[in-house]
Parts: C-alpha cells; structure tokens; sequence
C-alpha cells in the first residue's frame, strides 16, 4: 500500500516537472517572438500601450475573421431568434414597467426612442405595446409572476443565440452546461430588460425635469445633448456587459473590451440614425412589402445592430490576440492556462 502511494507520489511529481519544462518553453518562445516582434504591443498590459504597428495588425486581422467567421450569415441567424424574441421581451418589460410606473405611459416614453429605430418598426412596436398594456392587469400574484417567468423564458432564447454569436467571433466553443448557460442568458434577459426600462425613464423624463429648472438658455442645450449623451452611455455599458460575460471563457478585463464597446456604440447610434434617416426620406419598406413593411424594417435594423455588436467583439477578439500578456481577470497566468483561446494564444507577425 505504501508503496502504491509513493509511486502515485512519483507520476504526480513527474507531471508537476513536465508541466513546469513546459510552461518554460512556451515562455522561452514568447520571450522569443517579443525580441523579434518588437514594436507591435506583444507586452502591452492595456490595448493603449499598443503601437500603431501593432494597431494595423489588428485592423488587417479583424477584415479577415469578419469574412472567415461570416459574421453577415451569423448575424442574420441570431436576428431571427431575436425577432422571435422580442414580442416576449416586450410583455416581460411591461409587466416590470408595472412594477415601478403607470404601463400606459410605456408607450410614450418609448416614442422618445424616435431617430434610433426607424419610423414604421418603431409604430409596429408601439401597437404592441397598446395591446399589451390594454390587457386587465392581475397586480402581483400568481399569474402575474407565471406570466413573466414565460414571457422571460420565451425571451431567453434570442440571448442565447447572442451568446452563441460571441463564441463564434472569440473563437470558443460553448463549455457552459445546459444549466450554467441557461441560468446566465435568463440573469442577462432580466437584467437587460430592467436596464432598458430604466434608461427608457431617464430619457422620457429628464428633458421634463430639467425643463423645471431654472437653467434659461442652457437648459435647452441640455435637454437637446443629455438624452443622446444618456443612450450612448447606456451602450457603451451593456455592449462592456455583454462582451464580458456573454462568451463562454475567462472573462476578459474591463480595458480589453472597452474598445470594442466604445467603437460598436458608436457606429451603432450614428448607423441607427442614418437608416432611420434613409427609411423615412427614401426606402420605405411598407410600398415594396406592403403590411409587412414594418416588420422587414425592424428586422433589418436588428440585423445591422447585430452585425455591429459582433464586429466590435471581434476587434476587442483581436486586440487580445495581438499581446502575450495575460488579458483575462483573476492573478496572472501563463499562456495555455487562461481560459480562452484569444488569451492563450498570439498571432502571428504580420498578420
């Protein structure tokens, strides 16, 4: 018996020795790579600290995977799963409105949103919400809170799809089980839809409030710049969310998914506005659809807002391929050892 445990002692011990003479090749390669590379951002702790070199790396990178991923084709799966989704999400969000406010007021405050969704998806969406809201109320019991888990669970399929879109342009595969995953696309709905009643409040109601102070001038200013200032804001946060802990690996740090967020918001609400702008002015989808109009127009704009949000994980993908350093939370480790495949690996010079 002692003599299988000293054996068992001795393979663990082995294992330890070659695990440590690997780790030591691995960063005598790195260290290699560094000295040869130097100049493109390998030892950038933070994507600043990566050179222009190092940012045209990236750039040239992030065309390639945004054809080799086909992130058009992935994009316009998830839309459909988002489609389906969305009427759920808005019965979800109705009964949380319920909860804090007058649901019939949703409907104005979501007008306000005029200028970001195009005309005709945003009146398919409004007409919804009349029905919704139209229907009896059951206050706080039983059926109130079967009729939101349902309604979020309906809803939880098209954060699913995101998430599986995330994997895609990290280049991971799903590890979460059916459990894991569920319970965090299910956290993401409800948080993602108590989110968005909150800035729908704050940007319906704050022109109102700053319009009773006395703030003359200037206070016009500000209930002109402070709602679009709040919703890119608002963004740039549920784009830093989603980039962190929608994929399934390590979750990056903060300063390595931040200029996917800021770069995807961004384009976003300016992409936003211009289709809406060009929907109004020239492509109105009701003469060519018909009834259906509004809904190919709300299709479209959730199609380029995903191919967007995908593209800014991309870029965010390949900033992290461009470092040695470890991108990932937690205290330092090596390369082979972090959790995710963009993390773990560094991308070829010159490419």
């Amino acid at each position: 018996m002692d003599e299988r445990v000293h054996q068992d002692d001795e393979v663990a011990k082995r294992v330890q020795e070659l695990r440590a003479r690997e780790e030591e090749r691995v960063a005598k390669r790195v260290q290699e790579r560094r000295a040869k590379e130097g100049g493109r951002g390998r030892d950038a702790d933070k994507p600043t600290q990566i050179p222009a070199s190092g940012w045209k790396e990236v750039a040239k990178r992030l065309y390639q995977e945004v054809s080799d991923d086909r992130i058009g084709s992935i994009a316009a799966g998830t839309t459909f799963f988002l489609l389906l989704a969305l009427f759920p999400a808005l019965a979800a969000m109705v009964s949380v409105y319920g909860l804090v406010a007058d649901p019939a007021s949703l409907e104005q405050h979501i007008a306000s949103l005029r200028g970001v969704l195009p005309g005709e998806a945003l009146g398919l969406i409004e007409t919804e919400l009349r029905r919704l809201v139209s229907q009896p109320s059951d206050g706080l019991g039983f059926k109130f809170a079967l009729g939101l888990a349902v309604a979020l669970w309906s809803a939880n399929s098209g954060v699913k799809a995101l998430f599986d879109a995330l994997n895609v342009a990290y280049d991971e595969d799903e590890k979460r089980g059916f459990i894991a995953l569920n319970v965090a696309s299910l956290i993401f709905t409800l948080a993602a839809i108590v989110f968005v009643v909150m800035v729908i409040g704050v940007v319906a109601v704050l022109p109102n409030v700053l319009g009773y102070l006395p703030l003359g001038p200037f206070g016009k200013v500000l209930v002109a710049v402070l709602p679009p200032i709040v919703l890119f804001a608002v963004a740039i946060a549920g784009l830093a969310a989603l980039y962190r802990y929608g994929p399934s690996r390590s979750r990056a740090k903060w300063s390595w998914i931040t200029p996917g967020s800021i770069v995807a918001a961004v384009v976003w609400l300016i992409g936003s506005a211009l289709f809406s702008w060009y929907v109004a002015n020239f492509g109105s989808y009701n003469a060519t659809y018909g009834s259906l109009g509004a809904v190919v127009g709300l299709m479209t704009w959730i199609y380029l807002s995903m191919w967007i949000v995908l593209v800014g994980a991309e870029l965010n993908s390949e900033l992290e391929h461009q470092t040695s350093r470890d991108t990932t939370t937690g205290p330092e480790r090596p390369m082979g050892q972090r959790g995710a495949k963009m993390a773990d690996h560094i991308a070829p010079a010159g490419s």
